[in-house]
């Protein structure tokens, strides 16, 4: 696997993410993942923290490259990836720009390229990534096979409908800033009780993380690994009905429906 070579047209923040994951993970070899972006000298800058190889333009990133992640802002991408045209014949076109479907895609590309549209999300940095894919894409058996061996060790894969794309993307992508804020509350609380900082948000990372492998692994619903913390008259039943009556379960509702509906606040 550290052979195959990676192209990154857009180098931000997670094309960095994927990269940095996949070089942790020996995925792919720095000397073998290549980039191009807007800015030349803050590419050179952000490239050589990892040791890849910098581009000056999208053209050569195809030329070096047998997977290209198209990671440019959707509005960009019929400027910069159309006039690549007939180059990406013959390559795994790996799109994480949000919202731009298989559909887009095909407008733009010529006939016989092989994309498949996806919504990662930033811890896939740390190999704890999820990759939401739309499951309407063109790449062959083989070629799927083979983008499973590339993500897999840095994320889990889920396939989704295209009409659920938006919904996965903002479950994968956006709720880990939620979470980040509700890490920093339950520090903030402990802080409040006489715990040091460093040593709350250490615990509070691992009780999510811990939460979210015993749900992996053992797939036991949510309501009732709830129901295995809450004793009768217990400490626990009542912070979860203190967090009930404040209105907890709606609040992280009605946030991803802000998100999905481009509410502004």
């Amino acid at each position: 696997m550290s052979k195959i070579s990676m192209g990154f047209i857009g180098y931000g923040n997670m094309a960095q993410a994927i990269a940095k994951g996949l070089v942790k993970e020996k995925v792919i070899s720095p000397e073998n993942i290549y980039a191009c972006a807007k800015h030349y000298d803050k590419l050179v800058e952000n490239t050589q923290k990892l040791g890849i190889n910098p581009c000056e333009d999208a053209e050569d990133v195809v030329r070096k490259a047998d997977m290209i992640v198209i990671a440019v802002k959707p509005y960009q991408i019929e400027e910069v990836v159309g006039p690549l045209g007939n180059a990406l014949i013959g390559k795994i076109v790996v799109s994480v720009a949000a919202g731009y479907t298989f559909d887009k895609y095909e407008k733009i590309l010529p006939e016989g390229v092989h994309h498949i549209s996806t919504n990662p999300n930033t811890p896939i940095e740390v190999g704890a990534g999820i990759i939401a894919c739309e499951d309407h894409h063109n790449l062959s058996e083989d070629e799927l096979r083979f983008f499973y061996q590339v993500f897999e060790p840095i994320a889990l894969i889920e396939m989704v409908e295209t009409s659920k794309l938006s919904i996965a993307g903002t479950i994968c992508g956006c709720t880990p800033a939620y979470t980040a804020m509700y890490m920093e509350a339950l520090a903030d609380a402990a802080v409040k009780h006489g715990l040091p900082r460093q040593s709350a948000y250490r615990m509070v990372a691992q009780m999510i993380y811990g939460t979210g492998k015993l749900y992996l692994e053992t797939e036991t619903h949510p309501g009732i690994m709830k129901d295995k913390v809450c004793s009768p008259n217990g400490t626990t039943i009542k912070g979860v009905a203190s967090l009930e009556r404040d209105g907890f379960r709606g609040a992280v509702i009605s946030a991803i429906d802000a998100a999905e509906n481009k509410n502004e606040y």
